[in-house]
Protein backbone atom coordinates (compact mmCIF):
# COMPACT_ATOMS: atom_id res chain seq x y z
CA UNK A 1 0.00 0.00 0.00
CA UNK A 2 1.44 3.32 -1.20
CA UNK A 3 2.18 6.27 1.62
CA UNK A 4 1.93 9.55 1.20
CA UNK A 5 5.81 11.09 2.70
CA UNK A 6 5.34 13.29 5.83
CA UNK A 7 5.52 17.48 5.24
CA UNK A 8 7.35 18.38 8.73
CA UNK A 9 6.52 21.41 9.95
CA UNK A 10 8.40 23.88 11.86
CA UNK A 11 5.71 26.56 13.71
CA UNK A 12 7.08 29.76 14.65
CA UNK A 13 5.61 32.77 17.20
CA UNK A 14 3.22 29.29 17.36
CA UNK A 15 0.59 30.91 19.58
CA UNK A 16 -1.63 28.75 20.92
CA UNK A 17 -1.13 26.05 17.90
CA UNK A 18 -3.57 27.88 14.69
CA UNK A 19 -1.36 26.45 12.27
CA UNK A 20 -0.40 22.74 13.75
CA UNK A 21 -4.62 22.31 14.35
CA UNK A 22 -5.25 23.45 10.41
CA UNK A 23 -2.26 21.23 9.07
CA UNK A 24 -2.39 18.32 11.33
CA UNK A 25 -5.37 18.32 12.63
CA UNK A 26 -5.96 17.05 15.94
CA UNK A 27 -7.32 13.45 17.76
CA UNK A 28 -6.80 13.08 21.51
CA UNK A 29 -8.70 10.50 23.46
CA UNK A 30 -8.98 12.92 26.86
CA UNK A 31 -10.59 15.59 24.13
CA UNK A 32 -12.76 14.06 21.76
CA UNK A 33 -14.75 17.17 21.07
CA UNK A 34 -11.59 18.99 19.71
CA UNK A 35 -11.48 16.53 16.87
CA UNK A 36 -10.30 17.97 13.61
CA UNK A 37 -9.26 16.29 10.04
CA UNK A 38 -5.58 16.95 9.27
CA UNK A 39 -5.26 19.27 5.67
CA UNK A 40 -2.79 16.26 4.39
CA UNK A 41 0.35 14.03 5.84
CA UNK A 42 1.65 16.84 8.34
CA UNK A 43 3.51 16.35 11.19
CA UNK A 44 4.67 19.35 13.26
CA UNK A 45 8.18 18.85 14.42
CA UNK A 46 9.47 21.66 16.05
CA UNK A 47 7.65 24.84 17.33
CA UNK A 48 8.51 28.10 19.45
CA UNK A 49 6.31 30.69 21.10
CA UNK A 50 7.96 33.24 23.09
CA UNK A 51 5.62 36.29 24.76
CA UNK A 52 8.30 38.94 25.66
CA UNK A 53 9.35 40.15 27.97
CA UNK A 54 9.86 36.72 29.08
CA UNK A 55 8.16 36.60 32.20
CA UNK A 56 6.59 33.57 33.80
CA UNK A 57 3.05 35.34 33.53
CA UNK A 58 2.98 36.39 30.36
CA UNK A 59 3.65 32.78 29.02
CA UNK A 60 0.10 31.97 28.95
CA UNK A 61 -0.12 31.36 25.28
CA UNK A 62 2.53 29.09 25.48
CA UNK A 63 0.75 27.47 28.59
CA UNK A 64 -1.74 26.55 26.31
CA UNK A 65 -0.24 24.94 23.04
CA UNK A 66 1.62 22.18 25.72
CA UNK A 67 -1.82 21.89 27.16
CA UNK A 68 -3.06 20.95 24.10
CA UNK A 69 -0.32 19.34 22.09
CA UNK A 70 1.68 18.04 24.89
CA UNK A 71 4.70 18.58 27.32
CA UNK A 72 7.58 19.46 25.15
CA UNK A 73 5.87 20.28 22.10
CA UNK A 74 6.77 23.82 21.99
CA UNK A 75 10.20 25.88 22.65
CA UNK A 76 9.70 28.54 25.05
CA UNK A 77 12.27 31.13 24.77
CA UNK A 78 13.10 34.02 22.50
CA UNK A 79 13.36 32.60 19.03
CA UNK A 80 16.58 35.07 17.91
CA UNK A 81 18.34 33.33 21.34
CA UNK A 82 16.98 30.11 20.30
CA UNK A 83 18.98 31.13 16.83
CA UNK A 84 22.22 32.04 18.36
CA UNK A 85 22.83 29.01 20.57
CA UNK A 86 21.59 26.91 17.23
CA UNK A 87 24.70 28.66 15.68
CA UNK A 88 26.95 28.13 18.42
CA UNK A 89 25.99 24.20 18.42
CA UNK A 90 24.29 24.29 21.55
CA UNK A 91 21.35 22.89 20.61
CA UNK A 92 19.45 20.93 17.66
CA UNK A 93 16.75 22.29 15.66
CA UNK A 94 15.06 19.09 13.56
CA UNK A 95 15.09 19.48 9.48
CA UNK A 96 12.01 20.47 8.09
CA UNK A 97 9.86 20.88 5.06
CA UNK A 98 8.14 23.35 5.69
CA UNK A 99 7.84 26.35 7.89
CA UNK A 100 4.54 28.37 8.89
CA UNK A 101 3.70 31.25 11.53
CA UNK A 102 1.77 34.40 11.92
CA UNK A 103 4.79 37.37 12.44
CA UNK A 104 3.62 41.25 13.47
CA UNK A 105 4.32 43.72 10.55
CA UNK A 106 7.10 45.79 11.86
CA UNK A 107 10.16 47.78 10.22
CA UNK A 108 12.07 45.98 8.29
CA UNK A 109 14.38 48.45 6.73
CA UNK A 110 18.04 47.08 6.76
CA UNK A 111 20.74 48.30 7.92
CA UNK A 112 24.24 47.53 5.62
CA UNK A 113 24.15 46.46 1.38
CA UNK A 114 24.45 42.71 1.39
CA UNK A 115 28.20 43.21 0.22
CA UNK A 116 29.55 44.57 3.38
CA UNK A 117 27.40 43.22 5.96
CA UNK A 118 28.39 39.73 4.84
CA UNK A 119 24.37 38.88 5.09
CA UNK A 120 21.06 40.78 5.26
CA UNK A 121 20.98 42.38 8.44
CA UNK A 122 18.03 44.22 9.91
CA UNK A 123 17.25 45.74 13.16
CA UNK A 124 17.23 43.74 16.73
CA UNK A 125 13.67 42.24 17.54
CA UNK A 126 12.58 42.72 14.20
CA UNK A 127 10.76 39.01 14.05
CA UNK A 128 10.82 38.45 9.99
CA UNK A 129 14.70 38.41 10.90
CA UNK A 130 14.32 35.24 12.70
CA UNK A 131 12.42 33.90 9.91
CA UNK A 132 15.09 34.89 7.45
CA UNK A 133 17.80 33.23 9.42
CA UNK A 134 15.94 29.79 10.31
CA UNK A 135 15.19 29.90 6.37
CA UNK A 136 18.97 30.07 5.36
CA UNK A 137 19.52 26.83 7.68
CA UNK A 138 17.28 25.09 7.06
CA UNK A 139 16.09 25.63 3.46
CA UNK A 140 12.73 24.15 3.36
CA UNK A 141 10.38 23.66 0.19
CA UNK A 142 7.80 25.19 1.76
CA UNK A 143 6.78 28.11 3.82
CA UNK A 144 3.45 29.51 4.26
CA UNK A 145 2.88 32.92 6.75
CA UNK A 146 0.43 35.35 7.71
CA UNK A 147 0.54 38.85 8.66
CA UNK A 148 -2.31 42.02 8.83
CA UNK A 149 -3.05 43.38 4.97
CA UNK A 150 -1.25 46.80 6.50
CA UNK A 151 1.79 44.81 5.39
CA UNK A 152 1.51 45.62 1.81
CA UNK A 153 1.04 49.46 1.95
CA UNK A 154 3.77 49.62 5.36
CA UNK A 155 5.45 52.26 5.84
CA UNK A 156 3.59 55.15 5.03
CA UNK A 157 6.86 56.91 3.82
CA UNK A 158 7.40 54.74 1.26
CA UNK A 159 4.29 52.42 0.49
CA UNK A 160 4.79 48.87 -0.04
CA UNK A 161 8.62 49.17 0.43
CA UNK A 162 8.40 46.69 4.00
CA UNK A 163 6.86 43.79 1.42
CA UNK A 164 9.47 44.40 -1.15
CA UNK A 165 12.33 43.46 1.62
CA UNK A 166 10.31 40.57 2.04
CA UNK A 167 9.89 39.11 -1.46
CA UNK A 168 13.52 40.43 -1.58
CA UNK A 169 14.90 38.46 0.89
CA UNK A 170 13.20 35.02 -0.05
CA UNK A 171 14.24 35.70 -3.81
CA UNK A 172 18.22 35.60 -2.31
CA UNK A 173 16.57 32.27 -0.74
CA UNK A 174 15.69 31.22 -3.61
CA UNK A 175 11.94 30.74 -3.55
CA UNK A 176 9.21 31.83 -5.93
CA UNK A 177 5.89 33.39 -3.67
CA UNK A 178 2.51 33.75 -4.04
CA UNK A 179 0.44 36.26 -1.65
CA UNK A 180 -3.34 37.15 -1.00
CA UNK A 181 -5.09 39.39 1.16
CA UNK A 182 -8.06 36.83 2.16
CA UNK A 183 -11.44 38.03 4.16
CA UNK A 184 -12.30 35.15 5.50
CA UNK A 185 -16.18 35.93 5.69
CA UNK A 186 -16.06 36.25 2.16
CA UNK A 187 -15.03 32.51 2.01
CA UNK A 188 -18.04 31.46 4.02
CA UNK A 189 -16.39 31.70 7.99
CA UNK A 190 -18.23 33.40 10.46
CA UNK A 191 -15.76 36.62 11.27
CA UNK A 192 -14.72 39.04 8.68
CA UNK A 193 -11.03 38.86 9.49
CA UNK A 194 -8.86 40.10 7.04
CA UNK A 195 -4.76 39.13 6.47
CA UNK A 196 -2.14 38.85 4.30
CA UNK A 197 -1.02 35.06 3.49
CA UNK A 198 2.78 34.75 2.14
CA UNK A 199 3.21 31.73 0.40
CA UNK A 200 6.74 30.56 -0.82
CA UNK A 201 7.86 27.56 -2.72
CA UNK A 202 12.09 26.77 -2.69
CA UNK A 203 13.34 25.36 -6.22
CA UNK A 204 9.84 25.70 -7.56
CA UNK A 205 10.48 25.39 -11.60
CA UNK A 206 9.49 28.07 -13.82
CA UNK A 207 6.08 29.84 -13.50
CA UNK A 208 3.71 31.07 -15.76
CA UNK A 209 2.85 34.45 -13.48
CA UNK A 210 -0.49 34.88 -15.01
CA UNK A 211 -1.53 31.38 -14.59
CA UNK A 212 -0.25 30.88 -11.46
CA UNK A 213 -2.48 34.20 -10.75
CA UNK A 214 -5.32 32.60 -11.48
CA UNK A 215 -4.60 28.22 -10.69
CA UNK A 216 -1.85 28.10 -8.05
CA UNK A 217 -1.79 27.32 -4.87
CA UNK A 218 -3.81 30.43 -3.17
CA UNK A 219 -6.47 30.45 -5.82
CA UNK A 220 -6.71 26.59 -6.15
CA UNK A 221 -7.48 27.17 -2.17
CA UNK A 222 -9.54 30.35 -2.23
CA UNK A 223 -10.54 30.99 -5.93
CA UNK A 224 -11.01 34.21 -7.06
CA UNK A 225 -12.28 35.51 -10.67
CA UNK A 226 -9.46 35.99 -13.08
CA UNK A 227 -7.65 39.37 -11.92
CA UNK A 228 -7.98 42.58 -14.78
CA UNK A 229 -5.24 44.63 -15.04
CA UNK A 230 -1.69 43.31 -13.75
CA UNK A 231 1.01 45.36 -12.18
CA UNK A 232 4.38 44.24 -13.17
CA UNK A 233 7.11 45.24 -10.12
CA UNK A 234 11.08 45.27 -9.26
CA UNK A 235 11.99 43.54 -6.21
CA UNK A 236 15.32 42.25 -7.11
CA UNK A 237 17.51 44.29 -5.49
CA UNK A 238 19.82 44.37 -2.42
CA UNK A 239 17.24 44.73 -0.04
CA UNK A 240 19.32 47.45 1.66
CA UNK A 241 18.97 49.47 -1.94
CA UNK A 242 15.14 49.01 -1.62
CA UNK A 243 15.10 49.86 2.09
CA UNK A 244 16.36 53.57 0.77
CA UNK A 245 14.64 54.08 -2.36
CA UNK A 246 11.81 52.01 -3.00
CA UNK A 247 8.49 53.66 -4.23
CA UNK A 248 10.11 56.98 -2.28
CA UNK A 249 8.21 59.07 -4.48
CA UNK A 250 4.60 56.98 -4.85
CA UNK A 251 1.75 57.83 -2.59
CA UNK A 252 0.47 54.55 -3.07
CA UNK A 253 1.92 50.78 -2.58
CA UNK A 254 2.49 49.69 -6.25
CA UNK A 255 1.53 45.63 -4.24
CA UNK A 256 -2.28 44.84 -4.46
CA UNK A 257 -4.24 42.15 -2.61
CA UNK A 258 -2.88 39.57 -4.80
CA UNK A 259 0.37 38.47 -6.67
CA UNK A 260 3.26 36.03 -7.25
CA UNK A 261 7.03 36.72 -6.97
CA UNK A 262 9.43 34.94 -9.07
CA UNK A 263 13.20 35.70 -9.94
CA UNK A 264 12.72 39.10 -8.09
CA UNK A 265 9.86 40.16 -10.58
CA UNK A 266 6.66 40.29 -9.35
CA UNK A 267 3.12 40.40 -10.42
CA UNK A 268 -0.10 41.83 -8.85
CA UNK A 269 -3.47 42.94 -9.20
CA UNK A 270 -6.86 43.31 -7.38
CA UNK A 271 -9.12 40.18 -8.04
CA UNK A 272 -12.08 39.09 -6.35
CA UNK A 273 -13.70 36.50 -4.33
CA UNK A 274 -15.33 33.67 -6.12
CA UNK A 275 -17.44 31.08 -3.66
CA UNK A 276 -20.99 29.98 -3.19
CA UNK A 277 -20.46 27.77 -0.85
CA UNK A 278 -22.45 27.67 2.93
CA UNK A 279 -21.69 30.92 4.80
CA UNK A 280 -21.42 30.92 8.41
CA UNK A 281 -22.55 34.29 10.87
CA UNK A 282 -21.86 34.97 14.77
CA UNK A 283 -25.22 33.80 15.40
CA UNK A 284 -24.22 30.30 14.59
CA UNK A 285 -21.37 30.22 17.31
CA UNK A 286 -22.90 32.18 20.35
CA UNK A 287 -23.79 30.02 23.16
CA UNK A 288 -26.96 29.51 24.83
CA UNK A 289 -27.46 32.27 27.51
CA UNK A 290 -27.43 29.65 30.32
CA UNK A 291 -23.59 29.01 29.38
CA UNK A 292 -22.81 32.74 29.91
CA UNK A 293 -21.68 33.52 33.23
CA UNK A 294 -23.25 36.52 34.95
CA UNK A 295 -20.36 39.08 34.89
CA UNK A 296 -20.55 39.00 30.72
CA UNK A 297 -23.74 40.16 30.89
CA UNK A 298 -23.98 44.35 30.54
CA UNK A 299 -26.08 45.82 33.25
CA UNK A 300 -28.15 48.54 32.32
CA UNK A 301 -26.76 51.19 33.97
CA UNK A 302 -23.48 50.68 31.27
CA UNK A 303 -25.31 50.25 28.70
CA UNK A 304 -25.65 54.14 27.71
CA UNK A 305 -21.66 53.83 28.46
CA UNK A 306 -21.66 51.54 25.38
CA UNK A 307 -23.50 52.98 22.79
CA UNK A 308 -22.52 56.32 23.68
CA UNK A 309 -18.83 54.30 22.06
CA UNK A 310 -19.99 53.11 19.23
CA UNK A 311 -21.88 56.10 18.31
CA UNK A 312 -21.31 58.81 16.02
CA UNK A 313 -19.49 61.18 17.43
CA UNK A 314 -18.59 65.70 16.33
CA UNK A 315 -17.53 66.79 19.86
CA UNK A 316 -14.55 69.34 20.46
CA UNK A 317 -12.14 68.08 23.11
CA UNK A 318 -9.06 69.49 24.75
CA UNK A 319 -5.51 67.94 24.42
CA UNK A 320 -3.13 67.22 27.80
CA UNK A 321 -1.58 70.23 26.09
CA UNK A 322 -4.70 72.51 26.38
CA UNK A 323 -5.19 72.69 22.85
CA UNK A 324 -8.79 72.74 21.52
CA UNK A 325 -10.17 70.23 18.83
CA UNK A 326 -12.67 68.56 17.08
CA UNK A 327 -12.84 64.99 17.08
CA UNK A 328 -15.45 63.09 15.04
CA UNK A 329 -15.79 59.81 13.96
CA UNK A 330 -18.77 57.45 12.73
CA UNK A 331 -21.16 54.46 14.23
CA UNK A 332 -20.58 51.11 14.45
CA UNK A 333 -23.47 48.87 15.22
CA UNK A 334 -25.23 48.46 18.48
CA UNK A 335 -25.46 45.69 19.17
CA UNK A 336 -23.54 43.40 16.81
CA UNK A 337 -25.61 41.79 14.37
CA UNK A 338 -26.31 38.08 14.85
CA UNK A 339 -27.02 37.44 11.17
CA UNK A 340 -23.57 38.88 9.72
CA UNK A 341 -20.20 37.70 10.63
CA UNK A 342 -18.60 39.39 13.24
CA UNK A 343 -16.21 41.82 13.08
CA UNK A 344 -12.54 41.05 13.41
CA UNK A 345 -11.47 39.74 16.79
CA UNK A 346 -8.63 42.47 18.73
CA UNK A 347 -6.46 41.63 21.95
CA UNK A 348 -8.19 43.46 23.96
CA UNK A 349 -11.97 41.27 23.54
CA UNK A 350 -11.63 40.86 27.21
CA UNK A 351 -12.95 42.27 30.30
CA UNK A 352 -15.50 44.06 31.38
CA UNK A 353 -15.64 47.79 30.65
CA UNK A 354 -17.58 49.51 27.63
CA UNK A 355 -15.23 49.70 24.46
CA UNK A 356 -16.03 51.05 21.24
CA UNK A 357 -14.31 47.75 19.78
CA UNK A 358 -15.66 44.73 21.69
CA UNK A 359 -18.43 42.61 20.38
CA UNK A 360 -21.80 43.33 22.49
CA UNK A 361 -25.02 40.78 21.38
CA UNK A 362 -29.31 41.03 22.68
CA UNK A 363 -30.01 37.79 24.21
CA UNK A 364 -33.48 36.67 23.00
CA UNK A 365 -34.79 38.09 26.16
CA UNK A 366 -33.54 41.23 25.82
CA UNK A 367 -30.26 41.54 27.94
CA UNK A 368 -27.35 42.46 26.12
CA UNK A 369 -23.44 40.88 26.85
CA UNK A 370 -20.31 40.72 25.86
CA UNK A 371 -18.99 37.89 23.75
CA UNK A 372 -17.65 34.87 25.50
CA UNK A 373 -14.24 33.33 25.08
CA UNK A 374 -15.45 29.90 24.16
CA UNK A 375 -17.08 32.31 21.02
CA UNK A 376 -14.30 33.94 20.30
CA UNK A 377 -12.32 30.34 20.03
CA UNK A 378 -14.94 29.67 17.74
CA UNK A 379 -15.05 32.44 15.48
CA UNK A 380 -11.43 31.61 15.04
CA UNK A 381 -12.35 28.53 13.85
CA UNK A 382 -10.67 26.65 17.09
CA UNK A 383 -12.96 24.20 18.89
CA UNK A 384 -15.37 25.30 21.27
CA UNK A 385 -13.30 25.53 24.99
CA UNK A 386 -9.67 25.27 23.30
CA UNK A 387 -8.03 28.00 24.82
CA UNK A 388 -9.86 26.77 28.53
CA UNK A 389 -6.97 25.75 29.99
CA UNK A 390 -6.70 28.16 33.42
CA UNK A 391 -6.68 31.44 31.35
CA UNK A 392 -8.60 34.87 32.42
CA UNK A 393 -11.34 35.97 30.29
CA UNK A 394 -9.00 38.87 28.89
CA UNK A 395 -5.88 36.35 28.21
CA UNK A 396 -8.36 34.18 26.21
CA UNK A 397 -9.55 37.50 24.19
CA UNK A 398 -5.52 38.13 23.93
CA UNK A 399 -4.61 34.98 22.06
CA UNK A 400 -7.82 35.08 20.19
CA UNK A 401 -7.02 38.22 18.99
CA UNK A 402 -3.58 36.90 18.08
CA UNK A 403 -4.77 33.83 16.05
CA UNK A 404 -5.87 33.00 13.00
CA UNK A 405 -8.59 31.57 11.01
CA UNK A 406 -7.99 27.90 11.46
CA UNK A 407 -10.28 26.80 8.10
CA UNK A 408 -8.64 29.64 5.84
CA UNK A 409 -4.86 27.43 6.86
CA UNK A 410 -6.78 24.30 6.45
CA UNK A 411 -7.96 25.14 2.92
CA UNK A 412 -4.49 26.33 1.81
CA UNK A 413 -2.82 23.20 3.42
CA UNK A 414 -5.31 20.67 1.83
CA UNK A 415 -3.84 22.62 -1.83
CA UNK A 416 -0.40 22.77 -0.76
CA UNK A 417 -0.33 18.92 0.41
CA UNK A 418 -1.75 18.31 -2.93
CA UNK A 419 0.34 20.15 -4.61
CA UNK A 420 3.20 18.32 -2.80
CA UNK A 421 1.93 14.94 -4.46
CA UNK A 422 1.99 15.51 -7.98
Amino acid sequence: MDTKPTIRVAELFAGVGGFRLALDGYHSAEHPEFEKPPAGPYETVWANQWEPPGTDSKQFAWRCYESRFGESSCVNEDIAVVLDRYEADEISIPDVDMVVGGFPCQDYSVAKPLSQAGGIEGEKGVLWWSIYRFLKHKSPKYCLFENVDRLLKSPASQRGRDFAIILSCLNSLGYSVEWRVVNSAEYGFPQRRKRVFIYAERDAGEWNPLARMSGGVMAQALPIEVPGIIREVDVSADPYEITNSFNSEGERSPFEVAGVMQGGVAFTGAVKECYDGPRLVLGDVVVSSDEVPEEFFVSEDQLGKWEYLKGAKRERRRSKSGHEYWYSEGSMAFPDLLENPSRTILTGEGGRGASRFKHIIRCKDGRYRRLVPDELDMLQGFPKGWTDTGMTDGRRAFCMGNALVVGVVHLIGQTIAESAMT
